[in-house]
């Protein structure tokens, strides 16, 4: 179907960026809203904005004309019969969305696909009710949707492939990626971001780092755009939890997707984010206040007077030893090669999934001078460094004198001195636990057969603008890896959160991309 006219009905903010990529896409765009005048004046904001981005040059003046006259007001919800499309985008209300439904059938043609922005409600549930369920699809864009370049199309249970394919041309015309996910809770995009920040919150509740410094080992060191705690305060902890707690009550108490209760605390509490000035972050005219961690005052006499004499290294990946030894060399730091630590040695831990007391008993050394180091991230980005409950504080000082402004002098002058974070005992890092959760869930995803697993690299990339798609990020560290920290953490913790998928067991044992598919016969 060549779509010629869309209609919105709902011109809040998602409705307005809905009508703004379809009429630079050359589309006759209806904008409809019940609310009185509410449709004027989400047409007059959007032509504000184009006039500024024209003057910026974005646009030609012949460009603006023309998406101006592809939007049009219209006043009574009949004048929609014209539409091939019609895309709902209004409140997240089921009793609401079907009302409206079933008006819409009132009005349109037999052919007018009905399409629903929902991004957490049932499409099927939504459809319900309509005489013809099977022209009815989500198509479920993200804010601010002309630079979101991603689209979830979701048919119901009773929706027609045409429909799909309709949607696919559709999203491709305006400029997006067009991606298929089952009617299920959260799709892909909202089901495939529960991992970030529900572990974040669990780590943070266990007291393994403050906030601050587990957001800055997420952005600084895993290469996420922002921390979990910046992006609950961004987006709002009144919109964050209900999200959390409705999809894990629509999966059935799922431990995956399990809330943390300082959320609902802070809920309650009134402190939900950016929007009032107070979440976890603290704002001043919207930009948040800088915090100075305690860690960095008293990092400094930490290592003031620490001599490393020298570091004994155990890692559990050959490479990650290769690597320590060429930055240890690179510091002048002699290295104890002997198969047992000398007293005096510091004992430095690669490990995976596992926290330095257990490590420590494994590898058949004394834990008082042990100190785990993170190598899941790269050790020129940021290093996290977490001593056993009786390490010596002269072990710890000299492992964050090492890595905290470490490297040879004319690269130390590019380091932040406090680039190291010191945490208390977890089983797995700050970043480990995140990122596996991460891929873990994304190979769920792909296993309940919700997305192809391109789809959902895709989706959760530009979607929740991680540094990775889940998959590819699994590739990018190896399955075997990743399942080694899933299957350390569950075995010494028992959480039932982290088993992990037979998606990425299976591929990990074969040693296989997480991309393989098996054929369905």
């Amino acid at each position: 179907m060549t779509v010629n006219t869309l209609a919105i009905v709902g011109t809040g903010i998602m409705g307005m960026g809905i009508a703004q990529i379809a009429a630079q896409a050359g589309i006759q765009v209806l904008l409809y809203d019940a609310k009185a005048g509410a449709a004027e004046q989400g047409r007059q904001s959007l032509q504000a904005m184009l006039e500024k981005l024209t003057a910026k040059g974005k646009f030609s003046d012949d460009e603006l004309q023309s998406m101006l006259s592809n939007l049009t007001v219209i006043q009574e919800l009949n004048q929609i019969a014209t539409a091939e499309i019609v895309v709902e985008a209004i409140i997240e209300n089921l009793d609401i969305k079907k009302q409206l439904f079933a008006q819409l059938e009132d009005v349109v043609t037999a052919d007018t696909i009905l399409a629903t922005n929902t991004s957490s409600l049932s499409v099927t549930a939504i459809a319900a009710d309509c005489d013809h369920p099977e022209r009815v699809a989500g198509f479920h864009f993200f804010n601010p949707v002309p630079l979101m370049k991603i689209v979830e199309i979701i048919p119901g249970i009773s929706t027609q492939s045409s429909v799909v394919d309709t949607l696919i041309d559709l999203a491709k015309r305006m400029g997006h990626l067009g991606v298929v996910a089952k009617d299920t809770p959260g799709f892909i995009v909202n089901h495939g971001g529960r991992a970030y920040g529900t572990e974040a919150l669990k780590i943070l509740g266990e007291g393994v780092a403050s906030f601050e410094q587990i957001d800055r080992i997420l952005r600084d060191g895993a290469g996420f755009r922002m921390g979990p705690f910046e992006l609950l305060d961004l987006t709002g902890i009144d919109v964050s939890h209900p999200v959390m707690e409705s999809i894990y009550n629509q999966f059935y108490h799922e431990a995956r997707y399990r809330p943390h209760p300082l959320t609902r605390q802070m809920l309650v509490g009134k402190k939900l984010g950016r929007k009032v000035g107070e979440g976890f972050y603290h704002y001043k005219d919207g930009q948040k206040l800088s915090t100075a961690t305690a860690q960095n005052q008293s990092s400094e006499a930490l290592i003031s007077d620490a001599v490393i004499t020298s570091v004994w290294i155990g890692t559990d990946l050959a490479e990650d030893k290769t690597q320590l030894i060429d930055y240890l060399n690179t510091c002048d730091i002699t290295i104890d090669d002997n198969d047992k630590p000398s007293p005096d040695s510091l004992v430095l831990l690669a490990i995976y999934g596992e926290d330095t007391t257990n490590a420590a008993i494994r590898y058949q050394v004394d834990p008082k001078q042990a100190v785990a180091i993170d190598m899941l991230t790269e050790l020129t980005k940021h290093r996290t460094l977490m001593p056993s409950i009786v390490t010596q504080e002269q072990f710890v000082a000299q492992a964050y004198k090492l890595f905290g402004n470490g490297l040879d002098s004319s690269e130390a002058d590019a380091q932040d001195a406090g680039s190291a974070t010191l945490i208390t005992e977890s089983t797995g890092f700050v970043a480990q636990r995140v990122v596996a959760m991460v891929i873990n869930l994304g190979c769920d995803i792909a296993m309940q057969d919700i997305a192809s697993p391109e789809d959902i690299d895709n989706a959760v990339k530009l979607g929740l603008g991680y540094p990775y798609g889940p998959i590819s990020w699994g590739d990018k560290l190896g399955a075997p890896r990743v399942l080694l920290i899933l299957e350390r953490i569950y075995r010494l913790t028992g959480d039932p959160r982290y088993r992990p998928s037979p998606w990425l067991q299976r591929r990990a044992k074969l040693d296989v991309s997480l991309f393989t598919q098996q054929t369905k016969y």
